[in-house]
């Protein structure tokens, strides 16, 4: 169910009517049930690994909150990252290992049929396995509470307009405002709309017509001038921009109509002044996530030059396997 397709039209007034003409107590309840439709509406198996990573991060978050001694709680977290990127890497990257390993055998006359998954990506497991790992990693932390309400922190996870691309929240944000789902409020929805109407015009009028050239050039370059190909990157760059920020602007007014204030995610990118600026601009909370789990638990800046361009490096290898599991963002971070 796309957001800019008939049947999200559809499924978001329907959710919209029976938010505002429920009692308050039970929108929650709503949501949460509409998350898991949305999800669903893609491969209703695989609604499983949503709700296990939800209930993995729930029981070791409360065991985590009730333990003193650091080992245990240091096992417990562990338990709750290598489920989420078990999960993750067998549907994401199983497949992309297996053909970079038997590649390599090949390359040295060694030749032998690695098993290939017939497995379909689930929709935005990237998205909510970060969000997953982000609040256990929290509790672990020190930095909040565990959520002792299933049903809300299930909500958290699977929250729909934030699902599929973003933005990546965090539980300290977003978790209140669950909490406090509330009444009709006119200028609210109406912003919220307007944003949403905005999104799709940048993703149907914008990305989506310029990718019919950009397709067309990028198919057969070989075919083309300097100058066509030239312009096909300058689009691609638009497009891509607009699908993207499209899609985040779509979630944040879906959120806004039902009060919740997601995550600002694009700040004018193109506008950067130099790669650092950049990544403060584009996916910001991509980018926030990689510096508070993964750049700054790696040491930062703190142990010398050398060690900060190694975990410079770490992240945005780490960073470009995110986006896909292929050897061109392998090195596409590594550029970066």
């Amino acid at each position: 169910m796309l957001f800019n397709s008939l049947e999200f039209g559809i499924f978001f007034s329907t959710v919209f009517v029976l938010y505002f003409s429920i009692p308050k107590k039970y929108r929650w309840v709503l949501v949460l049930f509409s998350s898991y439709f949305f999800y669903m509406s893609w491969k209703a198996e695989y609604a499983v690994l949503i709700a296990g990573s939800t209930l993995v991060a729930y029981v070791t978050a409360l065991g985590m909150a009730g333990e003193k001694r650091r080992a245990v709680r240091r096992a417990l977290l562990s338990v709750s990252i290598l489920f989420n990127l078990g999960v993750l890497f067998f549907f994401k990257y199983a497949n992309f290992f297996s053909e970079s390993v038997q590649s390599l055998l090949q390359s040295v006359n060694v030749f032998t049929a690695l098993p290939e998954l017939e497995v379909l990506l689930p929709v935005g497991i990237s998205f909510y396995t970060f969000q997953t790992l982000a609040y256990s990693i929290d509790v672990y932390r020190g930095e909040r509470e565990p959520e002792r309400h299933l049903g809300h922190l299930a909500l958290y996870v699977s929250f729909f307009p934030q699902l599929v691309a973003g933005p990546i929240e965090r539980a300290g944000h977003l978790l209140p405002q669950l909490k406090a789902l509330g009444g009709f409020d006119y200028d609210r929805v109406v912003s919220g709309l307007r944003l949403m109407l905005w999104g799709l015009f940048k993703k149907m009028f914008i990305a989506d017509r310029l990718g019919v050239y950009v397709d067309q050039v990028f198919a057969e370059p070989g075919r083309h001038t300097g100058l066509t190909v030239a312009v096909a990157l300058y689009f691609f760059a638009f497009q891509i921009y607009c699908d993207f920020s499209g899609y985040t602007d779509i979630a944040r007014g879906a959120g806004r109509v039902f009060g919740i204030d997601l995550f600002e995610n694009f700040r004018n990118p193109y506008f950067a002044k130099g790669i650092r600026d950049f990544w403060r601009r584009w996916h910001i909370t991509l980018s926030l996530w990689f510096r508070d789990y993964v750049y700054i638990p790696l040491g930062g800046s703190r142990h010398g030059s050398g060690h900060h361009a190694f975990n410079l490096l770490v992240v945005f290898v780490v960073c470009g396997l995110w986006h896909g599991a292929s050897w061109t963002f392998v090195v596409w971070g590594i550029y970066h």
